[in-house]
């Protein structure tokens, strides 16, 4: 077996989807597998979850990898398309496309396709980002509802701000701005993220899109997954490959930047930034080796990180070391570390091996 590998386990993304259905269970299930599903493999992932509406990737690249794998479900793009040229590509792939500008509008109405488009239009409640404004939104929709390069009905979402901040009253804000605005259409609406599925129940409308909650991992600041009856999907693995002793004043790693209080014994662990985990990662980050916590003390290498293991320890050369997942959830690591998990999950790197569980 690998040294450094993640651990996916497939059940535990099937157990996350069915809480998420059984919490927003009038509405359908759009699968965000984006950025290779999170990390935990992209074609792997949409084999598994078989009763989902759609599927959700932010490129067309991600797209064709599903397609060319031999999956059949709707599959829609969420950043749209970005060249004209792409348009005749997601007609014969049977791609459906967020459409969020007017330049996107005008390629859709000049192009010539063998087959109409099926697209989601975006309206900006708030965010921002990507979206038509509220008062260009009607004469869009309009537009489009009269080009044959467009399949009816035309479907319809946003995207919340800050859908995790429970006490915020934007988000109510922004889905009374989309009500508003969205009257006529017929076709889906879509508003809620992961955080939204639980904290928003008004916002599921006809389809929720969730991300990070499909791999077990809360969208909540102050909230684990646990406590939305989830479970990790992903645990990141490595091993001991050194146990040294370590004497008080002694200093370990570059720049010396971590010294010793006490006699103690280190312990060499085979991951470092080169397989994706943080290179800022502070001293007294959380690791898990053989049941306990330890901190890692020292700055992380890039191919190695160094862990305060105590000098009453058992452990050996070749024991397993979790970095985060079962045991040690990712939230907790990325709070220490300074980011959000999210980060971590997506950002390993080709070196870490995916293993999947059944």
């Amino acid at each position: 077996m690998d040294t450094i590998r993640a651990v996916i386990n497939l059940k535990a993304l099937q157990h996350n989807f069915q809480v998420l259905q059984k919490t927003a269970p009038q509405s359908q299930i759009i699968a965000v597998i984006k950025a290779n599903a999170y990390g935990h493999g992209m074609v792997k992932v949409a084999q598994k979850l078989q009763h989902v509406h759609a599927f959700a990737v932010a490129r067309l690249s991600e797209a064709l990898i599903l397609r060319s794998a031999g999956i059949k479900h709707p599959i829609i793009l969420l950043g749209g398309f970005f060249k004209d040229g792409d348009l005749a590509t997601l007609s014969a792939a049977d791609l459906q496309c967020v459409v969020h500008s007017q330049e996107q509008v005008a390629a859709i109405m000049q192009a010539k396709l063998p087959n109409p488009l099926k697209i989601w239009l975006k309206l900006d409640t708030g965010m921002h980002r990507l979206g038509f404004h509220p008062e260009q939104f009607d004469a869009v929709y309009k537009r489009l509802e009269g080009s044959i390069n467009v399949q009816k009905p035309i479907n319809f979402l946003t995207h919340f701000h800050s859908a995790e901040e429970v006490n915020n009253n934007a988000t109510a804000q922004q889905l009374s701005l989309f009500k508003q605005y969205i009257q006529a259409g017929s076709g889906l609406k879509s508003l809620a993220n992961s955080a939204a599925v639980f904290a928003w129940p008004e916002t599921h409308f006809d389809a929720v899109r969730p991300g990070i909650a499909l791999y077990g991992i809360s969208p909540f600041a102050d909230r684990l997954a646990k406590d939305l009856q989830l479970r990790p999907v992903m645990t990141l693995k490595s091993s001991l490959i050194a146990i040294r002793d370590h004497k008080a004043r002694e200093s370990v790693g570059y720049g010396a930047h971590w010294t010793a209080q006490n006699d103690t014994q280190l312990g060499v662990v085979a991951m470092g930034y080169g397989d994706g985990y943080p290179r800022l990662a502070p001293e007294g980050t959380p690791v898990l080796v053989n049941g306990r916590i330890v901190p890692i003390v020292g700055r992380i290498s890039m191919d190695m990180l160094t862990i305060d293991l105590g000098l009453m320890n058992q452990d050996k050369v070749g024991d397993d070391v979790t970095l985060w997942g079962e045991g040690l959830p990712a939230e907790i690591v990325a709070q220490k570390i300074g980011t959000i998990a999210y980060e971590l999950v997506t950002k390993l790197t080709s070196r870490v091996t995916l293993h999947y569980q059944e």
